[in-house]
C-alpha cells in the first residue's frame, strides 16, 4: 500500500513539515510513502478544450491532457497511490490556486460515474477497458495551513480541500486546520499539531484496503456535517439546511443557544463523494444534454447571426454603438 503526500506550499516550510510528519507515521504503520512538493511545478489552469473527454470517448485506455506541463507527472502519482495526504496554504481565505488548477484538470476527467458508463460500453463492444487505477478506492487526509490568528481569514481552506475527493469518489478520514501559524512561528514548536498530523497519517494508512462503509475513523473536529465534518451550512429560510460541500440536506433545530443539525443516513449515503452522489451529477449532465442539444440545433441560424456581435473585435463593436 502506498501513501502519497502532496504539499502545495513553499519548500521546507509549514506545509512540507506537516505533510512529512503525517508520512513518517504512515511509514511506521506499514505504508510505502512518497512526498512531492509542487511549488516549482508548472500546472496551468484547465482550458476546457475537451481533449480528455475526447480521449475517453475515442477508446483510449489512458486519459491525459492536451497541455504538456507538469500536470501529468502529479496525476500519475495520484493514480498509483492508495492513500493521499494533501497540505496546502491559505493566502486569501481559500486554498492556493495551484491546488485548484490541478484539481480542475484531474477530477472532471476522471468522474467515476462517467468512466464506469464508458467501461460498460467498451465491455459490450469488446473493446479495451480504461486504466483500472482510475477506479481505485482511496482514503485521503487534508491539512489547511494559514498564518492568520483569526479563523475567518482561513475559513474556506478545508472546505476547498474537500473538493478533491468528489469526482474520483475518495473518502476523507480526517482534516486539520493549521491556522495561526504567524504566531506559532514553526509547526515544530507545536507538538500537539505534529501529533494531529501523525494521527492523520496513521488513519489514512490503516483505512487502506477496507470498504468505505466499514471505516468510521475521523481525525479532527467533528463539525456540523457527518460526512465532510466541515462547519459550513446553507440556510434556506426554514429549518431545512444543506451542506454546500457534500450536497446533502438536513434539519436544523435550536435548543437554548445550541444549534443542532441532523442529516439522515439516507442523505449521507448520497454525498458527493459517494457513487450514488456522483451518479446524481452524471445523470443531471446527461439530462442537460438531451435538453440543450435540440435547442441549439433548432436555433442554429438565429444564434449564428446574433453571435457575430460577440465574436467581432470588441473595440470595433463599441465604436459602432
Amino acid at each position: 500500500m502506498k501513501v502519497l503526500g502532496i504539499s502545495f506550499g513553499r519548500r521546507n516550510q509549514r506545509c512540507d513539515i506537516l505533510v512529512k510528519n503525517a508520512l513518517f507515521e504512515a511509514k511506521k504503520a506499514g505504508a510505502e510513502v512518497e512526498f512531492v512538493n509542487t511549488v516549482r511545478m508548472n500546472i496551468t489552469h484547465c482550458h476546457a478544450c475537451d481533449y480528455c473527454s475526447r480521449q475517453r470517448d475515442n477508446g483510449s485506455v489512458e486519459i491525459g491532457c492536451a497541455f504538456k506541463d507538469d500536470y501529468q507527472e502529479l496525476a500519475e502519482k495520484v493514480y498509483d497511490a492508495d492513500g493521499i495526504i494533501i497540505g496546502a496554504p491559505v493566502y486569501a481565505v481559500g486554498i492556493v490556486g495551484q491546488f485548484k488548477n490541478f484539481m480542475d484538470r484531474l477530477m472532471p476527467a476522471h468522474d467515476r460515474a462517467a468512466l464506469l458508463e464508458e467501461n460498460k460500453k467498451r465491455e459490450a463492444e469488446g473493446k479495451e477497458l480504461l486504466d483500472p487505477r482510475y477506479f481505485k478506492d482511496r482514503y485521503v487526509g487534508y491539512i489547511s495551513v494559514g498564518g492568520a490568528e483569526t479563523h475567518h481569514w482561513v475559513s474556506m481552506g478545508l472546505p476547498m480541500l474537500h473538493l478533491f475527493s468528489f469526482s474520483m469518489c475518495m473518502k476523507a478520514v480526517g482534516h486539520i486546520d493549521a491556522y495561526d501559524q504567524g504566531r506559532t512561528g514553526s509547526p515544530l514548536l507545536d507538538r500537539d499539531l505534529l501529533k494531529q498530523c501523525a494521527d492523520l497519517g496513521r488513519a489514512v494508512t490503516e483505512s487502506i484496503g477496507k470498504p468505505y462503509d466499514e471505516v468510521t475513523t475521523w481525525v479532527g473536529p467533528e463539525g456540523s456535517c457527518p460526512v465532510c465534518h466541515n462547519e459550513l451550512i446553507s440556510l434556506h429560510g426554514t429549518t431545512g439546511v444543506e451542506c454546500p460541500i457534500c450536497g446533502i440536506k438536513g434539519k436544523l433545530s435550536v435548543e437554548g443557544e445550541k444549534v443542532h443539525v441532523h442529516f439522515s443516513e439516507e442523505e449521507q449515503k448520497r454525498a458527493r463523494n459517494t457513487l450514488p452522489g456522483i451518479y446524481e451529477h452524471y445523470n443531471e449532465i446527461q439530462n442537460m444534454i438531451k435538453v440543450c442539444v435540440p435547442k441549439l440545433v433548432e436555433n442554429k441560424e438565429k444564434l449564428d447571426e446574433e453571435m457575430k456581435l460577440y465574436t467581432a473585435p470588441f473595440e470595433e463593436v463599441i465604436k459602432s454603438m
